[in-house]
């Protein structure tokens, strides 16, 4: 039984051996969501189906692999079963999967107020509203909440904040100044704050430079070394004391792992991940393994666990497969891949074990590697044909407030 179908419950599933194992997926959702592109949903360059692939539809063929839409609420060890919303299910071995989730620091009062961008409906809650203020802000005439309207403030200096905050400038250049002729965009600052002393700290002080320039050239503001200590009344305020009118802020200032009850505290180290051994078994358990982001697999090269990144996951996932598969029981060893992000129009970093390379070639290589990890032929060329059309016609044709309608109860 896997619970999570991220990027590591999803490449389990599909690489252990379903001849000789039942395999049982459960998640909260029906759909994998391809998580790097998340930012392109929030700034109107994809639509959600593009990166959304139905659990029933990638395994319809596979034989001994069942799906369950359920809500896992509590995990009973002793007795081999998982509690959800739609029942009891026992199991043989377990894995959890089930990823991370925004983390606020403990701020209840930024938790109420931001807009996180951790799943696919986030990200569509963050187009809507992006749109609708926009909206709001042509029949606004008040000059002096102008600036509430027209800042957008991204908390986080890392791979997602700084995507999203070069989309949102290269919005604010080609695209919004011709939706919204009435609004004087040159008044429309974007501000990304960040808590640390460069950007992208994974990544190399070459490409953490690069994408600091990369962004200033879009016109994005630049705050380091600062941390937000409220958001009240569509005014941001940092530590410092300087404050931001904003009616909307995106927080990605870090994650933390999602937690499932029937674990005491001593599984956990002080992250909140599950303690695992180098075959990813939860130390404490004979048939209960963890995965990705909520592992912490702790060994000289990893004091703290492995960073949270999908190849990560991956990799984990792969390797426990595999020990499945042959009955085996080999110890884990992380391949560090490289990592990269993508700031705007030509313009991406990547570092690889043997080389960095910045600029036009490090964006093609960026949107090559995403297509190819893209799941099914169609979705790889709707987004190929949206990126294309955007590339040429500096134009994007996704900008739809698409809003729930409540029904109306007969009266």
């Amino acid at each position: 039984m896997i619970i999570g179908g991220g990027f590591a419950g999803l490449k389990l599933a599909s690489q252990l051996d379903h001849e000789k194992f039942q395999v049982v997926l459960i998640d909260r959702n029906n759909y994998h969501q391809f998580q790097p592109l998340f930012y392109q949903v929030a700034t109107a360059g994809l639509e959600p189906s593009a990166i959304s692939f139905p659990f029933r539809k990638l395994f319809h063929k596979v034989k001994n692999f069942h799906f369950r839409l359920a809500e896992v609420l509590e995990i009973d060890v002793t007795n081999n079963l998982v509690h959800t919303d739609a029942g009891e299910l026992s199991y043989d071995y377990l894995v959890i999967a089930i990823g991370a989730d925004t983390n606020y620091f403990g701020n209840k009062a930024i938790e109420a107020q931001t807009m996180p961008m951790k799943s696919i409906s986030e990200a569509l809650y963050i187009r809507n509203a992006i749109l609708q203020n926009f909206e709001d802000a042509v029949n606004n005439r008040d000059q002096a909440e102008l600036d509430s309207f027209l800042n957008i403030v991204v908390v986080g200096g890392g791979p997602t904040g700084v995507e999203v905050s070069g989309a949102l400038a290269e919005m604010k250049t080609h695209i919004l100044p011709y939706d919204y002729p009435e609004i004087d965009f040159t008044k429309m600052k974007i501000y990304l704050i960040d808590g640390m002393d460069r950007l992208l700290s994974s990544m190399s002080a070459d490409s953490s430079e690069k994408a600091k320039i990369y962004l200033e050239k879009l016109g994005v503001s630049i705050i380091q070394k600062e941390f937000v200590k409220s958001y009240t009344d569509n005014e941001v305020e940092l530590q410092s004391g300087t404050k931001i009118k904003s009616n909307h802020v995106i927080w990605a200032a870090g994650i933390t792992p999602n937690i499932i009850k029937g674990f005491s505290d001593s599984f956990y180290n002080k992250a909140k991940r599950l303690i695992v051994d180098r075959q990813n078994k939860i130390i404490g358990c004979n048939n209960i393994f963890a995965l990705g982001d909520n592992a912490a697999m702790q060994y000289e090269q990893y004091p703290n666990g492995h960073p949270q990144l999908a190849g990560v996951a991956q990799q984990q996932a792969q390797q426990l497969a595999y020990n499945f598969n042959q009955d085996k029981q080999e110890a884990f060893e992380y391949q560090d891949r490289g990592s990269m992000a993508t700031i705007g129009r030509n313009l991406a970093v990547i570092d690889l074990p043997f080389i960095k390379i910045q600029g036009i070639i490090a964006w093609f290589i960026w949107m090559f590697i995403h297509l190819m990890l893209i799941l099914g032929v169609k979705n790889k060329l709707l987004i190929f044909i949206n990126w294309a059309w955007n590339y040429i016609t500096f134009d994007q044709s996704l900008r739809l407030l698409i809003k729930p309608v409540k029904r109306k109860e007969n009266t």
